[in-house]
């Protein structure tokens, strides 16, 4: 990559939006299952405020936000969060994604269930999807060539 330089504007500006780009990505999770947007533009929201920051202060500030090697757990785990939503409705006699068999707790409708359910797939898929972003930007950053 190109050397970095170092601007106390370019810095402040990135750090002042970036808060509000990801408050508006959990914004965009959280009302995905009912209006436009949903998991992937949420994730990838995250990711561009993270990004975002990166670019703006080089790896000594990005070293304050997530740290390079947990992305990749980040990710599992956002995969591992679909997954558990899909399979504990087939350990409930129902089908893959099936979320009226999700055991949660209370006496819900099948509507709530619904919502419940999509709303925790689409956490798992913000999570998932912004760990992958910002884990190709430092591969990218570094230069590693994967081809």
């Amino acid at each position: 990559m190109r050397t970095q330089f170092e601007s106390p504007i370019v810095l402040l500006g990135a750090r002042l939006l970036s808060p509000y780009i990801m408050l508006f990505g959990i914004y965009v999770i959280f009302h995905g299952h009912y209006s436009p947007g949903g998991g992937f533009q949420g994730g990838a929201l995250l990711a561009s405020s993270i990004i975002l920051i990166r670019i703006a202060g080089g790896r000594l500030v990005s070293r304050l936000q997530i740290k390079e090697f947990f992305t990749t757990p980040m990710a599992a785990i956002g995969v591992i969060v679909y997954f558990a939503a899909g399979f504990i409705s087939v350990l409930y006699g129902s089908y893959f994604l099936d979320y009226e068999a999700l055991p949660f707790p209370g006496d819900l409708t099948p509507a709530e269930l619904r919502y419940y359910g999509i709303l925790v797939i689409e956490i798992g898929i913000g999570i998932a999807v912004m760990a992958i972003l910002v884990m190709i930007y430092d591969h990218m950053a570094r230069g590693e060539d994967y081809a």
